[in-house]
């Protein structure tokens, strides 16, 4: 349920309604923006319809919203969100992510080197992952906290925000202490013990869409994270199972314009998981670009054969600054700027 205020309603109105609304036993999140101040009542939909929330003073109507992600909907907040990530970063409303570097941390030196490269070719975000989730236990599992720590360092060095997966709910506050942005994988999407402790933090997570996720799982999803009160929410389209074997999975470019009727938050495409293809990616990338994406997503490695993990999908630094070169030329025909850090590293 959506209460939309009046134009001229006082701030003795808005707290007074704020207070009926905990008296009936309801959570709500206030939404303020340029023409209307707007509360999300957060409730059994059935329950809301029945209290007198319109006759309160400076209430102007009610609102039954019919989708399970309030918050996460267009309806309570109608402008793309926007928020900074670290050193000057921001996403949405028009300003578009690179976020580039390895699969897994493999040591400080082979991290910095790339670090610099995807800097250098135009990535402002720097990912690499401490702990992997692997499909086999017998593969390489990531560095943990000292994987952390290079990551961190080499974020500092090249003035980039980092991001990085956290896997379990005993991994938040480890995770927060080092990094900028919280990754929550495609295998942990309907992790809600882990959806809800991120939640808790006031970093942005990136939410990378199930295997088998529809929409409105990713969603829901979502709205876990901001239901406890972190709204710093990126979503992420990785790719779906398939029946077809070509590519790694089914990339779901509709996925992009389609969320973003849907809801306010910033979305980044992710062509390297997606297609597994060195080949494909640049494609993708821009095709990404074209659909209305606020970010991409790509995995780079100086020496993709040596790489310790997902090396088959990694573009060399070369190949990622061409990329990099042909999305910041594109961007601006569908009104978005990428936004690259004010120093580049030499």
């Amino acid at each position: 349920m959506i209460i939309v205020l009046k134009p001229n309603h006082t701030e003795a109105q808005l707290e007074h309604i704020c207070e009926k609304v905990e008296e009936m036993g309801f959570r709500y999140e206030l939404s303020r923006g340029v023409q209307r101040t707007l509360l999300g009542v957060i409730g059994e939909e059935d329950e809301l319809r029945n209290a007198p929330l319109k006759a309160i003073a400076g209430v102007e109507s009610v609102m039954s919203v019919l989708k399970p992600y309030k918050l996460a909907s267009r309806e309570f907040h109608e402008e793309d969100s926007v928020f900074e990530l670290g050193h000057g970063v921001k996403i949405g409303g028009g300003s578009m992510i690179l976020i580039a570097g390895p699969c897994a941390i493999e040591g400080h030196d082979v991290l910095l080197e790339i670090a610099q490269a995807v800097k250098a070719g135009g990535a402002n975000v720097l990912r690499g992952g401490a702990f992997k989730p692997r499909t086999s236990p017998y593969s390489f599992q990531g560095l943990g906290e000292e994987g952390l720590k290079i990551l961190r360092e080499v974020g500092d060095a090249t003035e980039m925000p980092v991001v990085t997966e956290v896997m379990d709910p005993r991994q938040v506050e480890l995770v927060d202490k080092y990094t900028d942005i919280l990754q929550v994988g495609a295998r942990n999407m309907q992790n809600f013990n882990l959806l809800m402790e991120v939640g808790k933090t006031d970093k942005p997570v990136l939410l990378k869409r199930g295997m088998s996720a529809t929409i409105q799982d990713l969603l829901m999803s979502a709205e876990y994270i901001i239901a406890h009160g972190n709204k710093n929410v990126i979503l992420c389209e990785r790719g779906i199972r398939s029946f077809d074997s070509s590519t790694r999975n089914l990339f779901d470019l509709s996925m992009v314009p389609n969320v973003k009727g849907l809801s306010h938050l910033p979305i980044v495409v992710d062509p390297s998981h997606a297609t597994g293809r060195p080949d494909l990616i640049p494609s993708m990338a821009l095709a990404g670009v074209a659909a209305g994406a606020d970010g991409i997503h790509i995995e780079v490695h100086n020496c993709p054969e040596k790489a310790m993990s997902d090396g088959p999908q990694a573009l060399l630094p070369n190949q990622f600054a061409e990329v990099a070169k042909q999305i910041r030329d594109l961007a601006p025909f569908f009104n978005k700027e990428l936004a690259t850090n004010p120093q580049p590293v030499a």
